[in-house]
């Protein structure tokens, strides 16, 4: 059951990273082989400028293996895992990065550094992660948020998760996205929490005046199938053609989205947002293709 298909790097991001040339990037203790690929693929695309940071002998080894020569880039000699997060979070303070790579470092103890108020990295809506999910390189995306970064965000929460969401999409060029707010039903019920928080989700778009059309509740059959929802009656502009998942909880984003890849063989660009730098938090057994599609999400994210 499980996928052999080959992970490729969607053109849709690509494309709209292509229009901004060679951003300066932190590189969170880097000087592992597959960080280090993908570094070097968003490097050859002219996306970023690294900011290596991490024990200087090992990012070497790594360079020397993969023969990149990487002595025109900056190296930040840390050899404490844990320190070279605040590394990165001061020079993004400092406006001398644009964006954040985790490298080979537990996502909690980078982001507990980056969400420290002295760096004053955070911006007006709450951070929020969002995958943009692709089959192929020309794929139309399926965008899941959050699947990664709020637990089980209350309404309020999920307003920002919301609008950071509609704000990526218009930066790959989809200026209305189509939100599905997701259930396990499309029926308001009592018995179904998250039912009731997306109805009330909707009623808030609406009120708010947000440049999406949101929907919810939709259960996931009838918020990607025409055929399911025409079968279940389900009538409105968002169904069976949604552009985004608004999950009701981290589990239900991050089932999905593991599904994706491993069912799928998906590329799974996953990127925080919300903040006064998009960071890369991709898991340790992504594939290099992923991760240079993160980093390309990065940097479509930026302002």
């Amino acid at each position: 059951m499980l996928s052999n298909k080959e992970i490729v790097c969607p053109n849709n991001l690509l494309d709209h990273a292509h229009k901004k040339k060679g951003v300066n990037a932190a590189i969170v203790n880097a000087g592992l082989p597959l960080p280090m690929l993908s570094v070097q693929d968003a490097v050859n695309e002219n996306l970023i400028t690294p900011i290596f940071i991490g024990d200087k002998k090992e990012i070497l080894k790594c360079a020397e293996d993969l023969k990149w020569d990487i002595s025109s880039y900056e190296i930040i000699h840390e050899p404490i895992e844990n320190n070279t997060a605040a590394i990165a979070a001061k020079l993004a303070s400092q406006d001398k990065v644009k964006i954040i790579v985790k490298g080979h470092i537990h996502t909690d103890v980078l982001m507990k550094e980056v969400l420290k108020r002295e760096y004053d990295l955070l911006g007006k809506t709450r951070l929020s992660h969002i995958w943009h999910m692709t089959n192929t390189k020309d794929d139309k995306p399926l965008i899941i948020t959050d699947g990664a970064l709020n637990v089980l965000p209350n309404i309020k929460t999920k307003m920002h998760i919301l609008r950071n969401v509609i704000d990526f999409s218009n930066r790959i060029g989809i200026e209305r996205p189509k939100v599905a707010v997701l259930s396990a039903t499309e029926e308001i019920l009592d018995s179904v929490p998250s039912s009731i928080e997306a109805d009330e989700i909707t009623k808030l778009a609406k009120k708010d005046d947000l440049n999406a059309d949101v929907f919810g509740p939709l259960a996931f059959d009838n918020s990607i199938s025409k055929k399911s929802a025409a079968i279940k009656g389900v009538k409105n502009i968002v169904a069976g053609d949604a552009d985004v998942l608004l999950v009701p909880s981290v589990e239900t984003g991050n089932s999905l989205v593991k599904m994706m890849i491993y069912f799928m063989g998906a590329c799974a660009a996953g990127v925080v947002v919300g903040g006064k730098v998009p960071i890369v938090i991709t898991s340790r057994s992504d594939e290099a293709q992923a991760r240079l599609a993160s980093i390309a999400a990065a940097v479509v994210a930026l302002d």
